[in-house]
Protein backbone atom coordinates (compact mmCIF):
# COMPACT_ATOMS: atom_id res chain seq x y z
CA UNK A 1 0.00 0.00 0.00
CA UNK A 2 1.62 3.20 -1.18
CA UNK A 3 2.35 5.50 1.71
CA UNK A 4 -0.13 9.21 1.75
CA UNK A 5 2.34 11.32 0.28
CA UNK A 6 2.62 8.77 -2.93
CA UNK A 7 -1.39 8.50 -2.60
CA UNK A 8 -2.26 12.51 -2.77
CA UNK A 9 0.50 12.76 -5.37
CA UNK A 10 -1.44 10.26 -7.51
CA UNK A 11 -5.06 11.98 -6.46
CA UNK A 12 -3.72 15.15 -7.93
CA UNK A 13 -2.10 13.87 -11.30
CA UNK A 14 -5.88 12.62 -11.87
CA UNK A 15 -7.41 15.38 -11.11
CA UNK A 16 -5.17 17.73 -13.16
CA UNK A 17 -5.41 14.74 -16.50
CA UNK A 18 -9.09 15.08 -15.85
CA UNK A 19 -9.68 18.45 -16.11
CA UNK A 20 -7.49 18.61 -19.44
CA UNK A 21 -9.43 16.27 -21.04
CA UNK A 22 -12.56 18.03 -19.43
CA UNK A 23 -11.42 21.47 -21.43
CA UNK A 24 -10.19 20.14 -24.43
CA UNK A 25 -11.53 19.49 -27.94
CA UNK A 26 -9.48 17.19 -28.58
CA UNK A 27 -7.47 14.57 -26.88
CA UNK A 28 -5.36 11.95 -28.92
CA UNK A 29 -4.17 9.12 -27.12
CA UNK A 30 -0.30 8.26 -29.18
CA UNK A 31 1.95 5.55 -29.03
CA UNK A 32 4.91 6.42 -29.27
CA UNK A 33 7.71 3.61 -28.95
CA UNK A 34 10.46 3.79 -31.48
CA UNK A 35 11.15 7.18 -31.90
CA UNK A 36 14.35 9.00 -31.60
CA UNK A 37 15.14 11.76 -28.98
CA UNK A 38 15.63 14.40 -31.62
CA UNK A 39 12.13 13.13 -33.58
CA UNK A 40 10.50 13.84 -30.11
CA UNK A 41 11.93 16.88 -29.78
CA UNK A 42 10.54 17.90 -33.38
CA UNK A 43 7.18 16.52 -32.57
CA UNK A 44 6.59 18.32 -29.72
CA UNK A 45 7.94 21.42 -30.97
CA UNK A 46 5.09 21.16 -34.14
CA UNK A 47 2.58 20.50 -31.05
CA UNK A 48 3.75 24.05 -28.97
CA UNK A 49 3.10 25.23 -32.23
CA UNK A 50 -0.31 24.64 -32.61
CA UNK A 51 -1.17 24.83 -29.32
CA UNK A 52 -1.50 21.11 -28.77
CA UNK A 53 0.17 20.13 -24.53
CA UNK A 54 1.78 16.80 -25.32
CA UNK A 55 2.61 14.71 -22.38
CA UNK A 56 4.05 11.04 -21.52
CA UNK A 57 1.21 9.83 -19.09
CA UNK A 58 0.81 6.52 -16.99
CA UNK A 59 -1.55 4.45 -18.42
CA UNK A 60 -3.39 3.92 -15.08
CA UNK A 61 -3.64 7.08 -13.96
CA UNK A 62 -4.96 8.21 -17.31
CA UNK A 63 -7.79 5.41 -17.12
CA UNK A 64 -8.92 6.53 -13.93
CA UNK A 65 -9.03 10.42 -15.51
CA UNK A 66 -10.63 9.12 -18.87
CA UNK A 67 -13.50 8.12 -16.77
CA UNK A 68 -13.55 10.49 -14.58
CA UNK A 69 -14.27 12.79 -17.42
CA UNK A 70 -17.05 9.72 -18.82
CA UNK A 71 -14.79 8.31 -21.18
CA UNK A 72 -13.51 4.58 -21.20
CA UNK A 73 -10.36 3.78 -22.97
CA UNK A 74 -9.01 1.12 -20.90
CA UNK A 75 -8.69 -0.95 -24.00
CA UNK A 76 -6.04 1.86 -25.69
CA UNK A 77 -4.34 2.55 -22.53
CA UNK A 78 -1.16 -0.03 -22.39
CA UNK A 79 1.99 0.22 -23.91
CA UNK A 80 4.04 3.77 -23.97
CA UNK A 81 1.22 6.21 -23.99
CA UNK A 82 1.89 9.92 -24.63
CA UNK A 83 -1.62 12.35 -24.37
CA UNK A 84 -2.04 15.26 -27.45
CA UNK A 85 -4.56 17.89 -26.20
CA UNK A 86 -5.86 21.20 -27.44
CA UNK A 87 -8.36 23.74 -26.46
CA UNK A 88 -8.10 25.00 -30.41
CA UNK A 89 -8.05 23.30 -33.33
CA UNK A 90 -9.86 20.10 -32.78
CA UNK A 91 -7.85 18.02 -35.90
CA UNK A 92 -4.54 19.65 -35.07
CA UNK A 93 -3.18 16.75 -32.47
CA UNK A 94 -4.24 14.15 -34.82
CA UNK A 95 -2.75 15.72 -37.93
CA UNK A 96 0.07 16.52 -36.30
CA UNK A 97 0.79 13.13 -35.48
CA UNK A 98 -0.21 11.67 -38.27
CA UNK A 99 2.24 13.93 -40.34
CA UNK A 100 5.13 13.55 -38.32
CA UNK A 101 4.84 9.61 -38.95
CA UNK A 102 4.47 9.98 -42.70
CA UNK A 103 7.63 12.58 -43.02
CA UNK A 104 9.79 10.46 -40.94
CA UNK A 105 8.24 7.17 -42.20
CA UNK A 106 7.34 5.94 -38.44
CA UNK A 107 5.58 2.93 -38.12
CA UNK A 108 6.07 2.88 -34.67
CA UNK A 109 3.92 6.41 -34.04
CA UNK A 110 0.67 5.64 -33.91
CA UNK A 111 -2.41 6.90 -32.50
CA UNK A 112 -4.50 4.93 -30.52
CA UNK A 113 -7.63 6.58 -29.94
CA UNK A 114 -9.10 9.48 -28.51
CA UNK A 115 -12.20 12.17 -28.09
CA UNK A 116 -12.91 15.26 -30.86
CA UNK A 117 -15.25 17.18 -29.44
CA UNK A 118 -16.62 14.88 -26.97
CA UNK A 119 -16.93 12.55 -29.09
CA UNK A 120 -14.84 9.26 -28.46
CA UNK A 121 -13.21 8.06 -32.13
CA UNK A 122 -11.21 5.61 -33.28
CA UNK A 123 -7.47 5.35 -34.06
CA UNK A 124 -8.91 4.46 -38.28
CA UNK A 125 -11.09 7.61 -37.64
CA UNK A 126 -8.91 10.14 -36.30
CA UNK A 127 -6.04 9.00 -38.68
CA UNK A 128 -8.67 10.42 -41.58
CA UNK A 129 -8.27 13.64 -39.59
CA UNK A 130 -4.30 13.39 -40.86
CA UNK A 131 -5.67 14.01 -44.07
CA UNK A 132 -7.48 16.94 -43.54
CA UNK A 133 -6.01 20.83 -43.46
CA UNK A 134 -5.88 23.16 -41.22
CA UNK A 135 -8.79 24.68 -39.59
CA UNK A 136 -7.35 28.24 -41.32
CA UNK A 137 -6.55 26.09 -44.44
CA UNK A 138 -10.11 25.16 -44.80
CA UNK A 139 -11.70 28.58 -43.56
CA UNK A 140 -9.41 30.08 -46.51
CA UNK A 141 -11.25 27.05 -49.08
CA UNK A 142 -14.31 27.94 -48.18
CA UNK A 143 -13.70 31.88 -48.74
CA UNK A 144 -12.32 31.38 -51.90
CA UNK A 145 -15.06 29.34 -52.67
CA UNK A 146 -17.50 32.38 -51.85
CA UNK A 147 -15.21 34.81 -53.81
CA UNK A 148 -15.10 32.77 -57.09
CA UNK A 149 -18.41 34.17 -57.98
CA UNK A 150 -17.95 37.66 -56.67
CA UNK A 151 -14.27 37.81 -58.76
CA UNK A 152 -16.16 36.72 -61.63
CA UNK A 153 -18.94 39.16 -61.41
CA UNK A 154 -15.83 41.47 -61.26
CA UNK A 155 -14.04 40.41 -64.25
CA UNK A 156 -17.53 40.60 -66.50
CA UNK A 157 -18.18 44.12 -65.11
CA UNK A 158 -14.38 45.34 -66.01
CA UNK A 159 -14.75 43.84 -69.43
CA UNK A 160 -18.24 45.36 -69.92
CA UNK A 161 -17.06 49.07 -68.93
CA UNK A 162 -13.94 48.63 -71.41
CA UNK A 163 -16.06 47.97 -74.28
CA UNK A 164 -18.10 50.61 -73.72
CA UNK A 165 -14.86 52.69 -72.98
CA UNK A 166 -12.65 51.94 -75.72
CA UNK A 167 -15.24 50.02 -78.34
CA UNK A 168 -13.10 47.09 -78.52
CA UNK A 169 -15.13 44.28 -78.12
CA UNK A 170 -15.42 42.57 -74.88
CA UNK A 171 -14.12 39.22 -74.59
CA UNK A 172 -16.79 36.14 -73.81
CA UNK A 173 -16.77 34.53 -70.06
Amino acid sequence: MPNAKVLESKKAVVESLTGKIQEASSVVFVDYKGITVAQDTELRKQFREAGVEYSVVKNTLTNFATKNAGYDFSEILNGTTAMASTTGDPIAPARIVCEFAKKNKLKTLTIKGGVVEGSVLSADQLNGFGELPSKNALVAQVLGTFLAPISSLACVIDQIRQQKEGGAPAAEA
